[in-house]
């Protein structure tokens, strides 16, 4: 009876002694815990594959932020896709060594470009809001693609070089079968830390402070009608362009607020821990609460895009696959 739950405890039961032991969990906690990530891992990848259909499809929504928009849902739908591999594997990697080494350059690959892609948002929002005379002619649509592609590659070269100790030699670092660790040095993490955390963090908040300052200004003219209300058309037209770039900033804002709020623990526990090794098979709260945010953003989408909804009845009910439907008036 006791050789039966010693091999119930260990990954690989024919490796005795090099095999990685389960962490002991009741069956009801197991099934909980399951089912609770597998559903919020299948809501993110289904959200954001909407998201990520509904702006690639339709004409009308190919604006610069959304592009941006669809940078993110990329990402978010990448992290839908790992969180899935995590849940299946998260207390034994039955997978190769080399399989566990790609998964964990995916993840930080898909981390730098969620952070990248969040700045390119603020600038996006600091020009609407600070230079709206000049959004159009600054940010564009060829712009937009152009610098959210150098984001992702760069994102790709980057970890890519602090991450190639690990190619030499896949799974050398794990410490019995059954674990998967990625290593990154102790000065490439300080680097890290410091390129994707502190530096990224720091031009966001600088950014949307001007933005909100600019905002409140904006707010405080208009209730003391220093702009009058006999402006004519082509003015007003100008001052409602403004309140739509008002209401994607706050909405944007709430977007920026919240993958701030869940990234800070992911990189404050590193930053304490000072740990260089990165285990897929045993994930802390922290990391679960940065997945977490990819299924938030499309949720705030639905609540703040009447157009997020539009494109998603017409998407759900197959209209989109009708000739023409991308010319669709979803705006």
């Amino acid at each position: 009876m006791m050789e039966i739950v010693e091999e119930t405890e260990l990954c690989f039961p024919q490796l005795l002694n090099s095999s990685c032991r389960k962490p002991k969990r009741s069956y009801s906690e197991a099934v909980l815990v399951y089912v609770l990530l597998s559903s919020i891992a299948l809501l993110t990848a289904t959200l954001n594959l909407l998201v990520i259909v509904s702006i690639s499809h339709f004409r009308q929504l190919h604006t610069p932020t959304n592009l941006l928009l669809l940078s993110l849902g990329v990402a978010d739908f990448l992290v839908g896709l790992l969180m899935s591999f995590q849940i299946l594997l998260t207390d034994c990697w039955f997978l190769s060594d080399h399989v566990c080494t790609l998964f964990g350059v995916l993840d930080f690959i898909v981390t730098s470009g969620s952070v990248g892609t969040m700045v390119l948002i603020s600038v996006d929002r600091y020009v609407a809001i600070c230079d709206p005379l000049h959004y159009h002619s600054k940010i564009t649509v060829r712009g937009v693609a152009v610098c959210t592609c150098l984001c992702w590659a760069g994102s790709v070269l980057y970890n890519g070089l602090i991450l190639k100790d690990n190619f030499k030699q896949p799974g050398r670092y794990n410490s019995c079968f059954g674990e998967c660790v990625v290593l990154i040095s102790y000065s490439a993490g300080a680097a890290d830390l410091i390129l994707t955390f502190i530096g990224p963090v720091a031009v966001i908040i600088v950014l949307y402070m001007r933005v909100f300052a600019v905002a409140v200004s904006q707010a405080r003219a208009m209730r003391s009608h220093i702009v009058a209300v006999t402006l004519q058309s082509a003015h007003s037209s100008t001052l409602l362009a403004k309140k739509s770039e008002l209401k994607a900033a706050k909405t944007l804002g709430i977007v920026v607020v919240i993958f701030l709020v869940c990234i800070c623990p992911y990189y404050c526990s590193s930053l304490v821990d000072q740990n260089s090794l990165f285990s897929v098979t045993t994930v802390p709260l922290q990391n679960w609460l940065f997945y977490f945010n990819s299924c938030l953003n499309p949720l705030i989408y639905a609540f703040c895009y009447p157009w997020f909804m539009k494109s998603v009845k017409l998407i759900v009910s197959f209209k989109i696959l009708q000739p023409d439907s991308s010319e669709a008036r979803i705006l």
